[in-house]
This record gives structure tokens, C-alpha cells and sequence, in this order.
């Protein structure tokens, strides 16, 4: 898997990190996402496991796990989103529909806008909750 996964996407890989045996990390540009999930899901038959979005000092990062059930493998496409002040990112819910949810609880969560997410609207927090409040942010401001 590891091989069909660094021939296909080549030089989108800008990192490649191999924690152990079964766990593996690799970086690509936030714009290559939509293509790499694609592959990953449809052509290498991996599941979408879930992702995960943090506040880094220098950018948003997000973290999409994959499973490679019949291996025991997991793979994390890690992204930087660079912008701090409107971060966005391509949305996969369209290829699948089992990513919407994670992904608006990224958004209401730490505030990075999926585009072209069919419902990207509140699930976790008050309705009154105040706009631009974004509880796993380091700094918020409204």
C-alpha cells in the first residue's frame, strides 16, 4: 500500500513519516486533499476513520485518518492551513457522505470553513453560542 500511495501522489508528498509499522503520517498541500482522499478511498479501498483539527502556533492543521483494514494500517494525510484569519479547506463530504459530520464539528469547533460542505451548520454548540467564538482555538476573537 505504501508504494502504490507514494507512486501515485509522488512529489504532492511533502513529508513521510513512519511512526511504526502500522502507523503512518504523510503531508500534503491543503489543495491536493479532495485528490489524495479520493485515492486513498475509492481506488485503494481504505475507510475513513475520522479527522481531527488543531490550533498550531504557525497554522490550522488537520488530520484525516484512514484504515487499511486488511493490513492493520493507518494512515493520517496531515494539511497546514496557513491562514489564520479566514482558514478554509475543500470538503470531502462529497465523496463520502461519512465525513460531515467530523468536519462540522472542525468547523464549529476550531473555525475552518469546509467548502463546499452541503450542511455546514452547528452540531455541539448552543445555538446562542457567539459567532467567531471557536472553543479549541489558542486565541479567539469575535
Amino acid at each position: 500500500m505504501r508504494d502504490k500511495i507514494k507512486e501515485r501522489l509522488g512529489t504532492k508528498i511533502k513529508i513521510w513519516h513512519e511512526h511504526s509499522a502500522r502507523r503512518i503520517y504523510f503531508t500534503i498541500d491543503k489543495s491536493d486533499i479532495v485528490e489524495t482522499v479520493k485515492f486513498l478511498f475509492r481506488d485503494l479501498g481504505m475507510r475513513f476513520s475520522t479527522a481531527s483539527g488543531s490550533d498550531t502556533p504557525d497554522a490550522f492543521e488537520i488530520l484525516y485518518h484512514f484504515s487499511n483494514d486488511s493490513s492493520g494500517e493507518l494512515y493520517s494525510v496531515r494539511v497546514f492551513i496557513e491562514d489564520k484569519v479566514n482558514p478554509e479547506v475543500d470538503s470531502i463530504t462529497p465523496l463520502f457522505e461519512g465525513a460531515e459530520w467530523i468536519e462540522r464539528e472542525i468547523w464549529e469547533l476550531v473555525g475552518i470553513k469546509f467548502k463546499g460542505h452541503p450542511n455546514l451548520k452547528r452540531l455541539l454548540l448552543a445555538d446562542d453560542w457567539p459567532d467567531g467564538v471557536y472553543p479549541l482555538r489558542k486565541k479567539n476573537e469575535p
